[in-house]
């Protein structure tokens, strides 16, 4: 396996970068005077994640086209604006070689994928288990989920692997409404439900699962897949399948922790939704303000990554992950190694 180089994720707006020699400086420009905030040696840096207002001398822009270094800009809520890719390892390749793993080797980073949320999922229960006391449905989930998660450990085709991961998701969902303290008579969650979500736990789930599909869309825009191609999730028209591939990895980390955290700690409550003519559940403004807000925050905890062995935090992670899964198809990686949380 070859070493996985550098990256650098540039997260503080109207800096400017720029080539000095061999090096990337990074400076701070404020009433025209300049500080330098970082220098670092430019060929250990494979990639370049710019969010914000960043600004870049052409001198980098030129020597990353030229050196193959991936140059990328979102906005600051991750949603992907324009890249700059190097000749050998330009978008059209790189897509290729994804079509053709598509082809030839979904089922293997299907299952890995899957095996990687039912972990987290499994660790997300337990968690729960041991701050706040057991329940029939929560020891019946995470025994299940033990036993997916030994299955998926053998070889299996596409269709074992999707129903596998459709009873995981269904054990979970069923001891879910007993991690939400205030779920009396399962007003507030009862069963996942979706276009519309029926209740208010499931309100919130579905626009940030949402919101982080796109940021999962611009990550693997940025660094050079298609978004619509996927290993888990099989081609449809207008449908980003590979993001949604990446979110499986993502949703008891980043978004189930957080929606438990704003219910049980009174943030949100019944009285902050409507339902309309349909039974649809929807956020208040106010209320929607105040997940925003709550989801931010979210993303700026840290977490150790496993297989990069150093803390990052949890919003970088759908870009951490692009990067990887791109290393992976252009063979620079053995396998892939989707993020799923410790115990």
């Amino acid at each position: 396996m070859k070493k996985l180089q550098n990256s650098l994720y540039i997260t503080k707006e109207g800096v400017y970068l720029h080539k000095q020699r061999e090096t990337l400086l990074i400076e701070q420009r404020t009433e025209g005077v300049k500080e330098k905030l970082m220098q670092l040696p430019i060929h250990s840096i494979g990639s370049i994640f710019c969010f914000g207002n960043i600004m870049v001398s052409p001198q980098l822009l030129g020597f990353c086209g030229e050196s193959g270094t991936h140059l990328s800009f979102f906005d600051m809520q991750g949603r992907f604006l324009a890249n700059v890719v190097g000749k050998q390892t330009g978008n059209v390749l790189l897509r290729r070689q994804q079509y053709r793993v598509v082809d030839q080797a979904s089922t293997e980073i299907a299952r890995l994928v899957v095996s990687a949320k039912v972990r987290s999922s499994r660790t997300f229960l337990q968690r729960h288990r041991r701050n706040h006391g057991d329940s029939e449905k929560l020891n019946k989930a995470i025994n299940r989920l033990r036993q997916i998660l030994e299955q998926l450990e053998v070889q299996l085709d596409y269709e074992q692997v999707l129903g596998m991961e459709g009873e995981a998701a269904a054990h979970y969902f069923a001891a879910f409404a007993d991690v939400i303290k205030a779920n009396q008579n399962g007003k507030l969650f009862n069963g996942r439900s979706r276009r519309p979500p029926k209740d208010p736990v499931n309100a919130v789930l579905s626009l940030l699962y949402s919101v982080l599909g796109q940021e999962i869309s611009g990550a693997l825009q940025g660094v050079g897949l298609d978004p619509q191609v996927g290993f888990l999730h099989k081609e449809r028209p207008g449908r980003d399948s590979l993001a949604l591939d990446l979110l499986e990895e993502f949703r008891a980390s980043l978004i189930d922790t957080l929606v438990v955290t704003l219910f049980n700690r009174g943030q949100l409550s019944e009285s902050d939704f409507t339902t309309d003519s349909v039974g649809g559940v929807t956020l208040k403004d106010e209320a929607r303000k105040r997940v925003f807000q709550a989801y931010q925050s979210k993303k700026q905890e840290e977490i150790r990554h496993e297989f990069l062995q150093e803390k990052i935090q949890l919003g970088l992670l759908p870009h951490v992950q692009a990067m990887l899964l791109a290393r992976h198809i252009r063979g620079d990686l053995e396998c892939y190694p989707p993020f799923y949380l410790k115990k």
